[in-house]
C-alpha cells in the first residue's frame, strides 16, 4: 500500500509541474489579458512562489498524513458495488460537488474567508495564482476533508486521483491562456474554464461571491450561483474594497480579524 501510495504521488508531482510549466509558457506566449498597471510582477511572482512552496512543505507533514489518518479510519459501511472503475468515477464526482459547498463556506463563513481572501487579493491571474493559498485555508481544508473522507469511507488512491484532477483544472481556469472562443464555450459545458473562473475572481463583490465550481460546471447552475458577467479584457481582478499586500502581510493577514471581516 504503502509502495502504491509513494507511485501515486509521485506521478502527481510530475504531472502537475509539467502541466503548470506548459500552461505558464503558453499563457506568456499568446495571453487572453493584459497585466494590469497596479500589478508589481516580480514581487508577486516571488509571493505566489513561496506560498506554493510552504504548502508543498505542509503537504508531506501535515496534508498527507491527515488524509492517509481518515481513510485508514472510515466508517466500515462502503457497499461493494461502491469500488473499481465505476467506484472512483462516483468518487471524483461526489468529492468535486463537495468541494464547491466547502469553497461556498470559504466565501459565506466570514471565519473561512480571512484565509480564502489571501487568495483573492492577487490583482491579476495566471498559472501561479492557482497555487497561491495560505497555510492556514490548506490546513482547515485537510481537515474538512478528512471528516468527509471518514464518513462516506472515500479510499486514500480516490482522493490523491481527485488531488491530482483538482489541480489540473485549478492552474487551467487561473490561466491567462487565451483559448478560442468557440473551444471555450465548449468546453464550459462541461469544465470550469479561465471565462468562468475569472469572473469569480472580479474585484466586484457580488461576481466573487458566485462561480464556485472547481471541475464540473454543472455545480452553479444547478445551485444557482452561476455569475451573468461576461468576462472581458480588462476585468478587475482583486477584492472589492482591498488592495494587494507584500509577502509579509499576506502571511499574517487572516489574523487580523477586523481589517478583513465581511460584512
Amino acid at each position: 500500500m504503502q509502495d502504491a501510495v509513494a507511485t501515486l504521488l509521485a506521478l502527481k508531482g510530475g504531472l502537475i509541474i509539467a502541466w503548470m510549466a506548459c500552461l505558464f509558457l503558453a499563457e506568456r506566449l499568446i495571453p487572453a489579458a493584459p497585466v494590469p498597471a497596479v500589478v508589481r510582477p516580480r514581487r508577486r511572482l516571488i509571493s505566489n512562489a513561496v506560498m506554493w512552496g510552504l504548502n508543498g512543505l505542509l503537504s508531506p507533514l501535515a496534508v498527507l498524513p491527515i488524509t492517509a489518518w481518515a481513510a485508514g479510519h472510515a466508517l466500515p459501511w462502503r457497499p461493494d458495488w461502491w469500488s473499481g472503475a465505476p467506484g472512483l468515477v462516483l468518487d471524483l464526482v461526489i468529492l468535486d460537488g463537495l468541494i464547491y459547498g466547502w469553497h461556498r463556506i470559504n466565501h459565506e463563513v466570514p471565519f473561512f474567508w480571512r484565509f480564502h481572501s489571501v487568495h483573492h487579493l492577487d490583482r491579476t491571474l495566471d498559472t501561479t495564482s492557482a497555487v497561491r493559498f495560505h497555510f492556514g485555508e490548506v490546513l482547515l481544508s485537510a481537515v474538512a476533508r478528512a471528516g468527509v473522507v471518514i464518513g462516506l469511507a472515500i479510499p486514500l488512491a480516490s482522493v490523491l486521483a481527485f488531488e491530482t484532477l483538482l489541480l489540473l483544472a485549478t492552474i487551467f481556469h487561473h490561466s491567462n491562456l487565451r483559448l478560442p472562443p468557440s473551444l471555450e464555450r465548449a468546453l464550459s459545458r462541461v469544465i470550469v474554464t479561465p471565462s468562468i473562473h475569472w469572473v469569480h475572481h472580479h474585484r466586484r463583490r457580488r461576481d466573487t461571491d458566485s462561480n464556485y465550481s472547481t471541475i464540473l460546471s454543472v455545480w452553479d447552475p444547478l445551485f444557482r450561483t452561476r455569475s451573468p458577467t461576461p468576462r472581458t479584457r480588462d476585468l478587475e481582478i482583486g477584492v472589492e474594497g482591498r488592495e494587494e499586500e507584500s509577502l509579509p502581510g499576506l502571511l499574517v493577514a487572516p489574523f487580523r480579524a477586523a481589517r478583513v471581516e465581511r460584512t
